[in-house]
């Protein structure tokens, strides 16, 4: 692991993803967590402090970065419900087939390498009575946003840490196997290529 990705990303993760607009979405998705809940790219832990304990049984984190993964033991050492700490991969997710309740999902999709394989192993951990919870950024509906989108793509991937700004969420997860019950997009505060926002939820 280079020292970028063990010390700078994380810092920058953290910056970036602890901003008030992006605190703002984490605080209107992630209590609607309940039972068995994995949260897929953990990152540095800012989702932890939103779960409301007497809905969560138990909370399965999961990040592929080290670096993540030491950021968000700070804040697991905080909580008051179980926390395991998974490192590993989400297209190889290490739980037993429909063993989760919920899934969450916060500005994850956009990283993940073979997302559509990840989707696939998220089908596959939820119960069919699951949901999963989601908000992520992703492909514009305007078409000078989405413009910009495909030519900064490949180098903010390469600061990023992998993050892609033109995914199509919606329909990844539809391909994967979901159906979408509540979606809501909009701009977040900032440059339209790097905000545009959908939050919801969606089920087997």
């Amino acid at each position: 692991m280079s020292t970028y990705q063990k010390w700078c990303l994380p810092i920058m993760v953290n910056c970036v993803c602890s901003l008030k607009p992006v605190m703002q979405q984490r605080a209107k998705i992630v209590p609607l967590a309940r039972g068995k809940v994995l949260e897929v790219g953990v990152g540095t832990g800012l989702n932890l402090p939103y779960y409301r304990r007497s809905e969560v049984l138990q909370l399965w984190a999961m990040d592929l970065s080290k670096g993540m993964i030491k950021w968000a033991g700070r804040q697991v050492e905080q909580s008051d419900f179980k926390v395991h700490l998974l490192r590993g991969s989400a297209e190889r997710i290490p739980l037993e087939d429909n063993s989760m309740d919920t899934i969450v999902l916060m500005y994850t999709l956009c990283s993940i390498i073979q997302v559509e394989m990840a989707i696939t192993e998220m089908r596959r951990v939820l119960k069919n009575s699951g949901k999963l919870l989601f908000c992520e950024h992703g492909l514009a509906p305007d078409k000078q946003t989405r413009c910009w989108q495909n030519r900064l793509n490949g180098i903010w991937g390469r600061l990023s840490g992998g993050c892609h700004l033109n995914r199509p969420i919606p329909a990844l997860l539809e391909q994967g196997g979901f159906r979408l019950s509540e979606m809501d997009t909009m701009y977040l505060p900032g440059w339209k290529p790097f905000c545009f926002n959908y939050r919801g939820i969606a089920h087997a």
